[in-house]
């Protein structure tokens, strides 16, 4: 049986990176990257806020806040890797040494 942990990650990891798609204005081919990044930070919040015990607001057992913080470090994290790395350049038509 799916906890309820897993469903709530995957909402709070929907709402963050729609609400950085709406800040950036896209996000290009790196979506699912920075969903998946969101999902696992968001689920590892809730783990580390269960463990602390410091999460002021909650959802039954799920601690919102922690997720929250994680979940915004795995985009962060997806947006800096996407900064740093090689960028794509479009496939040319042309052989190279034939004329245009």
């Amino acid at each position: 049986m799916i906890g309820p942990a897993v469903v709530l990650a995957a909402v709070v990891a929907l709402f963050h990176v729609s609400a950085y798609v709406f800040i950036r204005g896209t996000a290009g081919n790196r979506l699912p990257l920075l969903l998946g990044a969101a999902y696992l930070g968001a689920w590892a919040g809730d783990a580390l806020g269960a463990r602390l015990n410091v999460d002021p607001i909650r959802i039954g057992d799920f601690h919102l806040v922690s997720a929250s913080v994680l979940a915004w470090i795995g985009i962060a994290l997806v947006a800096v890797l996407a900064v740093l790395g090689p960028e794509r350049t479009a496939p040319s038509s042309a052989e190279p040494g034939t004329p245009r």
